[in-house]
């Protein structure tokens, strides 16, 4: 298969260290890519499955479509992450750009893997980026980066935080001032379900269709005619106005059993979205390094310059999107998925972990609360016995928020973080409901606390380890590659051994808070 990818010419022999890690970027771009479905898939749908909306494995099915469909459009974004983070043509042979993308790989796979398996939601994004830079300095040098598209990235990355939060927060405090917990009562959505609603639509079609899909020739024609003609504030009012229209049509038409499915349906939408525009952007995160060492292989006679201009197929981007969709499948998806959902949780108690440090923090945190009323509706269960973590009215927010910030950034070619993205939505709609007043508040902020300080602890790891994986597989060659893929397995199976003792503790400490009776021996004891 890999003399298919690889084509031998007289001029560039094919030589055993090209061969060896031809295989290696092969094998480990399908590694990866799985890798980051896995611990993405908790952006994609917590909100759903934490409103018990949908089951997750039904969410994760229709999420997964819409990943695959995003990762066909995903080429200005993986332009950026492949050449765009350093320069390899400032590299004088091939084999120092292509120990750089393998050394990304070998540190992502295992980093990804990690923090997946403890629940933990990592930025693939910024994990890339930081790989980047740490490979490409630790070889070629301070002029190999580029550090001003390095820089408008991370720029980007905290511009999105930023935005995000702050949207998130007032939109939620708006519409759960109109709405309450009334979410299905036919009287208050005839007041209210239009416009919330058609705000809602309004804002993924226009930033999902003309910002973030702008390069597409029907959406870049209809660009042209309507959104330049009559500005941007026009269009998305006339989508709004066109949409509650249509919402309040169908409540006063087919009365409660529209208002019952409204915000259910709208939470769906917003997550199929959010997944076209999860594909769209992180794919990069996960297939840029492999496609482009391939590349480089397959044309080395043509030099670097040339290898790095060759387009990539769309079949690939698809391919490496349904293995995205095949990672949101996992054990591992799923505790990064309940541990999201439990740290946003409105519930009383919430099954998390985090280190002592980061609970004495909250209690002093919350020591000087003024106390307030909880916002968001009284916790309560399914007819399953399910816990209800999210309304379906947060969990549109959510979405909503987060996939308009991702589409926009998509739009630009820049590869902004889903992580963070759809973590700031989850806290700052928690603020605005007041989730911190409730229950296991101190876990909850402990845990946020504690995911906020691992991604910085990730950002400086990506970056080391990266260098230095990429100095031993170059100077090393075969050998390092070897080393440095033999390592990552046997962390990753130190991991797994840690991860999976405390989730078991996690799991005895939840019931311990919820049941405090049935253990009520063993502290007499």
């Amino acid at each position: 298969m890999l003399e298919s990818l690889i084509a031998n010419t007289p001029s560039a022999p094919l030589t055993p260290f090209l061969v060896a890690i031809g295989i290696a970027a092969l094998l480990m771009l399908l590694w990866d890519t799985i890798e980051v479905g896995r611990n993405d898939a908790a952006n994609l749908v917590n909100a759903v499955f934490g409103a018990r909306v949908l089951t997750r494995r039904t969410a994760v099915y229709i999420a997964g479509v819409g990943v695959i469909l995003g990762a066909a459009a995903a080429s200005p974004v993986m332009d950026t992450a492949r050449k765009g983070i350093f320069d390899p043509t400032m590299f004088t042979t091939i084999e120092m750009a292509l120990s750089v993308y393998v050394a990304v790989y070998i540190v992502d796979t295992v980093l990804l893997y990690g923090y997946s398996a403890f629940g933990m939601p990592v930025s693939t994004t910024a994990c890339l980026v930081f790989e980047l830079l740490g490979a490409a300095f630790a070889l070629g040098g301070f002029g190999v980066v580029s550090w001003s598209t390095a820089g408008k990235v991370i720029f980007a990355i905290v511009c999105s935080i930023v935005i995000t939060g702050i949207a998130a927060f007032f939109i939620q405090r708006m519409v759960r001032g109109a709405i309450r917990d009334r979410s299905k009562n036919l009287s208050v959505l005839l007041a209210h379900g239009g416009w919330i609603g058609g705000g809602m639509l309004a804002g993924l079609t226009y930033f999902m269709l003309v910002r973030g899909m702008k390069q597409v020739a029907f959406i870049e024609h209809l660009n042209q005619e309507v959104v330049q003609a009559y500005g941007p504030l026009v269009t998305i009012f006339m989508l709004w106005a066109g949409y509650a229209i249509l919402i309040h049509v169908l409540l006063v038409t087919f009365g409660k059993r529209v208002a019952k499915r409204l915000f259910p349906v709208l939470a769906i939408i917003g997550m199929v979205a959010m997944a076209f525009a999860f594909g769209q952007n992180d794919l990069a995160n996960c297939a840029s390094p492999g496609l482009a060492a391939l590349h480089l292989i397959k044309h080395r006679a043509e030099g670097v310059v040339r290898a790095t201009e060759i387009p990539i197929a769309t079949w690939t981007l698809i391919g490496c999107g349904l293995l995205m969709a095949l990672g949101m499948m996992t054990k591992n998806a799923q505790r990064v998925t309940s541990a999201e959902v439990h740290m946003g949780s409105m519930a009383h108690h919430v099954r998390l972990w985090a280190p002592n440090w980061c609970i004495g923090l909250a209690r002093v945190m919350l020591r000087y609360r003024r106390p307030q009323p909880v916002l968001a509706p009284p916790p309560k269960l399914t007819a399953a016995g399910k816990t209800m973590h999210y309304d379906a009215l947060r969990a549109c927010v959510i979405l909503a928020i987060s996939a308009s910030v991702i589409a926009t950034a998509s739009g630009f070619g820049l590869p902004v973080s889903t992580t963070y993205v759809a973590f700031a939505a989850v806290v700052a709609t928690g603020l605005a409901d007041r989730i911190f007043q409730r229950g296991d508040a101190e876990l909850k902020l402990a845990r946020t606390i504690w995911v906020m300080f691992s991604w910085f602890a990730a950002a400086v790891i990506a970056a080391i380890c990266a260098g230095v994986i990429c100095l031993l597989v170059y100077h090393a060659g075969i050998i390092g590659l070897v080393l440095g893929i033999g390592g990552n397995l046997l962390i990753r199976l130190y991991l797994k051994k840690r991860a999976d003792a405390q989730e078991t503790r996690v799991r005895e400490a939840a019931r311990e808070r919820q049941h405090p009776e049935l253990y009520a021996d063993e502290y007499e004891g």
